[in-house]
């Protein structure tokens, strides 16, 4: 019945080998002779058709056989249109789950297992064990400081005084121009305008409340709007859209002090016996491998994050649950901190950028979907805005439970013994 099951959504997928109906032949020939491109497949046939044409074209092109590319159970009507072009297949990541771990923040309270997306064999039995000393401990104390998405426009003035007319007509015109941003969408507002120049630069750093979007969409066609108006008013020339002061999907000093997308704060506090019992180890020498290794060697590498591997967490939940993975380098700018206690030791990570949503992109593709299920945060939340907090919290808890194993197992000497294990190819 496996097998049998195996082969239906193989012959589902359009995977199954076969001869090519006279119709794939036409095709594929007006594709080897330009006639048709690559992504006009799209308007003459269905989708799966499509996907399995373009797939066995490239395969043909290169001599090089994609059956497992070919085997996907997505439903692709929504994905092609709004997802991934030129779609031939799809790439599995393996997916376990770490957990439960036990969150108490404003948007996520209980107890969550984490989907994790990864082929790095060692991060997902960290993950859980640092689960483990979180829910034993009580539960982290999560909460969200900072939320809202940017887009920063650069415009080129004359001269240095015209630079700063414009930036005192922004502030200026600042309802105005709130006003004009959120009439492109039904759910964004615009909660802050930030103006900056270098010589006769200017950077206008556009923040938005998504709700529960991540939001890249929204405040690109919101600024495009505002960027026209000051452009118009002001006389200064509209150079890009973008003038990397958003910054997005690179580490920038500007996230890490001023945040992007929902900023998270997560701490527990452990206790001796419990990081004993847990990690093999004790307070004091968590907080020199985290005072030596996360606060000194990262700056000392002149690194703009000072943690562990927060990004690797990140970039775990991200793939699982429908991010943008390229936002996953924003979890390398998170800070880890290690107070010790009477008790023991309080440890805390803030993640002052963490792009993230509940709808649109990604998110809506079928097996990305399930995942945010799991967490209980698909979809918009009541009002809008609390799934995607509460996602935010749920991962800043993760990040924490990763900082904590990696910190538990470097204090410990046991790294490579569980890489050893685990993590060999």
């Amino acid at each position: 019945m496996a097998d049998d099951a195996g082969q239906q959504d193989t012959k589902k997928n359009g995977a199954m080998p076969g001869r090519d109906s006279e119709r794939d032949m036409l095709v594929k020939n007006r594709l080897r002779d330009g006639s048709l491109k690559l992504y006009e497949l799209d308007r003459e046939l269905s989708p799966i058709d499509a996907i399995r044409v373009r797939r066995e074209y490239i395969e043909a092109e290169t001599g090089t056989k994609m059956e497992n590319v070919g085997i996907f159970s997505i439903d692709v009507e929504r994905v092609v249109k709004r997802n991934c072009e030129n779609m031939i297949g799809a790439v599995q990541v393996p997916v376990g789950v770490a957990g439960p771990v036990q969150v108490n923040g404003v948007h996520a309270q209980g107890s969550y297992w984490l989907p994790l997306a990864t082929t790095e064999g060692a991060l997902i039995a960290s993950v859980n064990r640092g689960c483990s000393a979180i829910t034993k401990a009580g539960g982290a104390d999560v909460r969200i400081i900072h939320d809202g998405m940017t887009r920063a426009p650069v415009f080129a003035t004359d001269s240095v005084a015209h630079a700063v007319q414009v930036c005192d007509w922004v502030k200026l015109h600042r309802d105005e121009l709130k006003t004009l941003a959120e009439s492109t969408t039904s759910h964004g507002k615009l909660s802050d305008i930030v103006t900056f120049i270098a010589g006769t630069s200017v950077y206008v750093r556009l923040e938005f409340d998504t709700k529960d979007a991540m939001g890249m969409n929204m405040v690109t066609i919101a600024g495009g709007k505002v960027a026209d108006l000051i452009a118009q008013a002001t006389g200064a020339r509209l150079i890009a859209l973008s003038g990397n002061m958003c910054t997005d999907k690179k580490p920038a000093a500007i996230n890490g002090i001023m945040g992007r997308g929902r900023s998270v704060v997560a701490g527990i506090a452990l206790t001796h016996e419990l990081i004993s019992t847990v990690f093999k180890t004790d307070a004091r020498s968590i907080a020199e491998v985290n005072y030596r290794k996360n606060l000194v060697g990262s700056a000392r590498a002149g690194a703009t994050g000072f943690n562990a591997h927060a990004a690797n967490v990140v970039a775990a939940m991200f793939i699982a649950c429908g991010q943008d993975a390229a936002h996953a380098i924003d979890g390398s700018t998170c800070i880890t901190t290690v107070d010790l206690t009477e008790t023991g030791a309080y440890i805390a990570i803030t993640l002052p950028s963490l792009p993230v949503g509940t709808v649109g992109g990604g998110t809506s593709v079928d097996t990305q979907q399930e995942c945010l299920r799991l967490l209980g945060v698909a979809g918009s939340g009541t009002p809008p805005g609390t799934n995607a907090r509460k996602f935010a919290e749920i991962i800043g808890t993760a990040v924490l439970a990763g900082e904590l194993s990696l910190l538990g197992a470097l204090a410990a000497q046991h790294l490579a013994r569980a890489h050893q294990q685990l993590g060999r190819g």
